[in-house]
């Protein structure tokens, strides 16, 4: 006798994950989004299997705002162990080769300036970036040598923790696509001694920390509603942006599509509708008129009213 089908349901917010080591960030979103039985669920930021730490999850209406959050800056902790540099450029990979480890505490806060600031970054092989469609970790698992392009990145502060040589902890704040293990690796050539990525922990990223976060084994152990209480509102995600206040009737005309007249700055704008309700994401343009650009859908969606 077949088993009856999960029921899933409408389920809208945002989740702050502590991701565990060894899992992918989609197996662990798959994962919670079958303890809340919900129907749409998406991440907001890769995190290799090797790391663990901040991994903010949304749900529903929340996936339609999870672009912003993957172009947010990001906060990690990274373990560097020095000596060997591996296939993967991190210890997960092979061993290419090895070099003996003399540098001390002195050599290593004298290098760290040279990666601050903007900079160009060639990604690793060993990446979910797409080349003709495929991911390049692909090609490197089929031996293939793929040329990527340098990227612009952002490294915002370097703060040292702690050394344990050949190990060292470094607290790492930076833009959006920087690779850490690449970040690992050019340490290592610049000290001399090669150098791959022992461990990371993403601590923050966009404006939410690590110590707002709740891991798998967590959520397990609480019933729904609890659960349930933990889910950020989905506003949280722009949070960073100008706040709006519509009457009903303009609430009404954007949430339909249409533009409504508004003398604010020019920009993106949070929107809310009557009794703080929020209906999603606008734009003020130069004409001075409010479009909608992202709204949400569904039971927060104002209706007309009869003389519209």
């Amino acid at each position: 006798m077949s088993k009856p089908r999960r029921i899933k349901r409408r389920v809208d917010g945002v989740l702050l994950l502590d991701k565990p080591e060894g899992a992918s960030s989609n197996q662990v979103l798959q994962k919670v989004r079958w303890l809340y039985q919900a129907e749409k669920a998406g991440h907001t930021g890769v995190l290799d299997p090797l790391a663990t730490g901040l991994l903010p999850l949304c749900f529903g209406e929340a996936t339609k705002f999870a672009q912003r959050w993957l172009d947010a800056d990001k906060a990690y902790r990274a373990t560097v162990q020095l000596g060997a540099t591996t296939t993967t450029g991190d210890r997960e990979g092979e061993v290419l080769q090895t070099w003996p480890v003399t540098v001390d505490e002195a050599a290593l806060r004298a290098v760290l300036p040279q990666f601050l600031g903007p900079q160009m970054q060639v990604p690793p092989l060993y990446s979910a970036l797409k080349h003709q469609g495929r991911p390049l970790y692909e090609y490197a698992r089929a031996g293939q040598e793929i040329e990527r392009a340098a990227r612009a990145i952002h490294i915002y502060a370097l703060e040292l923790q702690s050394c344990s040589f050949p190990q060292f902890v470094l607290d790492v704040r930076c833009s959006k696509g920087t690779y850490i293990r690449t970040l690992a690796e050019d340490m290592g050539k610049a000290l001399g001694c090669g150098a791959h990525l022992a461990g990371l922990r993403r601590t923050e990223t966009g404006g939410f920390s690590l110590d707002q976060a709740v891991t798998v084994e967590e959520l397990e152990a609480m019933d729904p509603a609890q659960r349930d209480e933990l889910l950020l509102p989905v506003d949280r995600l722009l949070g960073d942006l100008p706040q709006l206040q519509l009457s009903a009737n303009d609430a009404g005309r954007l949430t339909h599509g249409q533009a409504v007249r508004h003398d604010g700055q020019p920009g993106q704008q949070r929107v809310y509708g009557p009794e703080g309700r929020f209906l999603g994401l606008g734009e003020i343009r130069l004409d001075g008129m409010l479009y909608p650009s992202r709204m949400m859908g569904g039971a927060n969606e104002p209706k007309l009213s009869a003389a519209e």
